[in-house]
């Protein structure tokens, strides 16, 4: 049995020792375990992870040292180098190994079985290993071993063929969500073995598909096919229905708002609500003012009648900003949201009263960088707090000398060999 028992002071996995061997495809996960208090070792080649030439960089400096995407996520992580193709590499992984509770890859399918490292031989090491890989489409079936990217994963999950405008080609957002949803899956995953262990004390091999984790993000596509016959369309800034445009962004003085009209009783209140607010500014017209809301049936509306209620609803949008139309909205109980920037999420009081945002200090910067802070609060154990990505090789000494017990004089051996 796992009789670790965590430190609620240092997070829920302040025992437990992650060994992270990912690349960018699972740097999230490893993360994610060092916020909740695991020690994440991140183990690089002895020439850096190669995000570390990924940009954008601190002040525009493309140095390995300050690439702020290798920062952002892998803040919390120890450093340490490691050739785990060469035989002394190898040796050392599993020596670590038998300290290690969980080890999370993202090679390619098979990489680690050719090295001796897979998971039947790390588990005859430590038979309580949990090792998490992830990989584009999963360890089996047709397409375990093809090469993929990022955007492979999300135009093969069917997530692009819903994002973007109509009249144009399927788009993918700017940020990695593929890989972010893939780390955040092993992130389940992992404890959900962890839990398994906890029970039995046995490990295991968790498998996570990207692909598979984004194919999630069609599911609301499911019920329109499953109960209307109906294939989803992009739609950018509209929702698509029967072939007509509804809008759920809507143009305001400084941005834009989130707001669906509604039919029926569900949105009654809210159109009512609107139409009062509206007249109270002279921006009603009678053709608002008389409309039968409950009685209103938006999947069957002509598109006329709907571009004539969203005609006086834009104009009117248009002369309040997006807070004045977020804070009169809530204390009408109208269903709208302002589409925030990311100024706006920094200068969040709500996420100031959270304390969500933490400045960590990076000495070699001679500078701060704010931080998103933990992503749960719990009553029995605390987050850890953020502390600055590693740069590359800075705790092996720790690990190999300290720990493992390797003389300086074999450490320099070994560097000189190139396996660290």
């Amino acid at each position: 049995m796992d009789s670790k028992q965590h430190d609620r002071n240092t997070g829920a996995l302040s025992p437990y020792r992650v060994l992270d061997l990912t690349d960018e495809k699972g740097f999230l996960c490893g993360r994610m375990l060092a916020v909740m208090g695991a020690e994440v070792i991140k183990v690089e080649p002895p020439c850096g992870d190669r995000a570390r030439a990924f940009p954008p960089f601190y002040k525009d400096d493309p140095h390995p040292e300050k690439s702020l995407y290798y920062l952002a996520y892998n803040a919390n992580k120890k450093s340490i180098t490691l050739d785990i193709e060469s035989r002394d590499g190898q040796d050392i992984l599993k020596r670590l190994v038998k300290t290690a509770d969980f080890l999370v890859e993202s090679f390619k399918p098979g990489y680690m079985d050719e090295l001796g490292l897979g998971y039947a031989d790390l588990s005859r090491i430590n038979p309580g290993i949990i090792m998490t890989s992830i990989s584009p489409f999963g360890q089996t079936g047709p397409y375990h071993d093809y090469n993929s990217s990022e955007l492979m994963c999300a135009a093969m999950s069917g997530h692009m063929f819903i994002t973007g405008d109509p009249d144009r080609p399927p788009v993918h957002i700017s940020i990695p969500q593929a890989y972010s949803l893939g780390s955040a899956e092993a992130l389940i995953a992992t404890m959900a073995a962890h839990y398994y262990r906890r029970q039995t004390g046995e490990g295991q091999h968790v498998d996570v598909s990207i692909r598979e984790a984004m194919i999630k993000t069609t599911v609301n596509t499911i019920p329109m096919w499953e109960n209307k016959g109906m294939i989803t369309e992009r739609g950018g800034q509209f929702w698509m229905l029967r072939g007509e445009k509804q809008r759920v962004l809507w143009p305001c003085k400084d941005g834009a708002v989130s707001f669906g009209m509604h039919g029926g009783g569900f949105g009654a209140k809210t159109n009512r609500e609107l139409v009062k607010w509206m007249d109270s500014e002279g921006m009603a017209s009678d053709y608002l003012k008389n409309m039968d809301w409950e009685n209103l049936d938006m999947e069957t509306a002509p598109q006329d009648l709907y571009d004539e209620l969203s005609d006086s609803i834009i104009r009117f949008f248009r002369t309040h900003t997006k807070m004045e139309l977020s804070r009169e909205a809530l204390a009408r109980g109208i269903m709208l949201a302002p589409v925030q920037t990311i100024a706006d999420i920094s200068g969040s009081q709500q996420l100031e009263a959270r304390v969500f945002w933490e400045d960590v200090e990076y000495p070699r910067l001679k500078d701060t960088i704010k931080y998103p802070g933990a992503f749960i609060k719990s009553s029995e154990s605390s987050c850890r707090r953020t502390a600055p990505a590693p740069y590359k090789g800075q705790h092996n000494e720790d690990i190999y000398i300290r720990e493992l017990g390797i003389t300086g004089e074999d450490l320099v051996i070994l560097k000189g060999a190139g396996v660290i």
